[in-house]
């Protein structure tokens, strides 16, 4: 069929705004271009790095980024995330125990992949997904090449995501000394590391920042702290212990730092109505949380004090060797799980300040290796505001004053909301950068970290 021709004055009317979005895209550009090239030609050139910060947007996938771009800072604006010179994207997928691809991962085998360069079955935390044996991290490889190490997240510490760098564990539900029935070979009685909260604190992580107290107020059922709860463990071991956010400014970097700020997962930064089946009215976002207690360090802040307390910790010991920090915005996944679009958003926004802070720093020190990723994709999609979609859907009113429209359809409503198996994307700067580029997989994550850090 042949191309309908538009009339004259529509045709010079869509060229001159075509013309003048050209031109405003040039200058953007441009002004952009000589910080984004050298950040270019510095992660080209390779090297070793004396930092790392791994930055993981939990469920992250590109519909979340481009949702939390278009509400925040409008369709033609850019995250801090959006920001980094090299970009490339990665294979998510898990195996089975004979080595066959499972082709949706979870968030334990995913970050298995980057930790240990070893892919595994879903809620295995960081060992073989055949013979169930330990292999050891990126973060324990950091700590014996002589680096300081921390771990932030917006979850339980004991959650996947920060589990699989300073544990072990045959099932990610293993959490306390209290949850241990999917692991009888990993408790302390059979000989094993115990749980993951008790694993994290004796692997005497120099920061470690989450929620999850409910986990270290167990009390250890074996061994030597048997009838302790793992907090008191984790102070016989040395740590200082915070639970708000005076306290967590108030914190010296003479002793390792255990952070609790909430019982559970700590509460997102906003609130707003779920998706529903039909739709909902146009809403706006609710950027406060009357359910998040005001002394509770926001992702941004904490980031910014690990890094100084690892810093810290580093001159006490009179080191020439950096950090290795692993930062996680871990509730864009669980809102997605609950189709809550507003949660969802709050938490991306929330990450790409740390993500902020973490390219600040290595502003300043251009030997740090910064790194922001998801560990898997998930389920809301933006669909025409006019469009139908099955399952839940939300109409969101953006800072644009634009109406957007978020669809939630990987499970039946009622049912949490499901990881997909796309690729994702993986962005960074610094040494080995350029790692990154192309299509790799999550097990290649590992090797750049280990590469960055010069450790074996």
């Amino acid at each position: 069929m042949p191309r309908a021709r538009l009339p004259r004055r529509h045709l010079v009317a869509a060229v001159s705004v075509a013309t003048a979005t050209a031109a405003v895209v040039a200058v953007t550009a441009s002004a952009g271009a000589v910080s984004t090239q050298d950040q270019a030609r510095s992660a080209v050139q390779g090297g070793k790095a004396k930092n790392v910060i791994l930055l993981i947007g939990d469920g992250m996938g590109d519909s979340e980024i481009t949702l939390a771009r278009d509400y925040t800072v409008g369709a033609g604006g850019r995250l801090d995330m959006d920001r980094f010179p090299m970009t490339g994207a990665y294979t998510t997928y898990a195996v089975h125990k004979d080595g066959t691809p499972e082709y949706v991962t979870d968030s334990a085998a995913s970050g298995s992949g980057w930790a240990t360069g070893v892919k595994t079955v879903n809620g295995r935390i960081s060992k073989t997904p055949d013979t169930d044996k330990a292999v050891p991290t990126i973060l324990e490889l950091a700590q014996k090449g002589g680096f300081a190490t921390g771990s932030v997240t917006t979850a339980e510490l004991t959650d996947a995501t920060p589990a699989v760098l300073a544990s072990h564990a045959t099932d990610r539900s293993c959490q306390g000394p209290a949850d241990m029935a999917s692991c009888p070979t990993d408790t302390i009685a059979q000989g094993g590391p115990g749980s993951i909260a008790e694993q994290s604190v004796d692997h005497r992580v120099d920061v470690l920042l989450g929620g999850g107290k409910q986990r270290f107020d167990q009390k250890v059922t074996d061994g030597k702290y048997k009838g302790q709860t793992v907090t008191e463990q984790a102070q016989k071991l040395g740590y200082q212990v915070v639970t708000d956010d005076a306290s967590l400014k108030a914190a010296k970097g003479d002793k390792p730092l255990l952070g609790l700020f909430a019982p559970g997962n700590v509460p997102t930064e906003w609130t707003g109505k779920a998706a529903a089946v039909g739709g909902t009215a146009p809403q706006r976002c609710v950027t406060s949380n009357p359910d998040r207690p005001a002394a509770t360090p926001n992702l941004a802040d904490q980031t910014a004090k690990a890094i100084q307390l690892l810093e810290d910790r580093q001159q006490a010991r009179h080191a020439n060797k950096g950090f290795f920090l692993q930062v996680e915005g871990a509730s864009i996944d669980k809102r997605d799980h609950a189709a809550d679009p507003c949660g969802q958003i709050g938490e991306t926004a929330a990450f790409d300040r740390a993500v902020k802070v973490a390219r600040a720093y290595a502003a300043k020190h251009p030997d740090t290796l910064v790194v922001t990723t998801a560990d898997h994709g998930h389920t809301s999609q933006i669909v025409p505001v006019e469009a139908t979609p099955p399952g839940l859907s939300s109409t969101l009113v953006t800072d644009e004053g634009q109406p957007l429209k978020v669809n939630y359809s990987t499970n039946t409503p009622g049912q949490s909301q499901e990881h997909t198996g796309t690729e994702v994307r993986i962005a960074a700067q610094g040494p080995q950068a350029y790692r990154v580029l192309g299509v790799t997989d999550q097990t290649d994550l590992f090797t750049t970290l280990r590469e960055a850090l010069g450790v074996r």
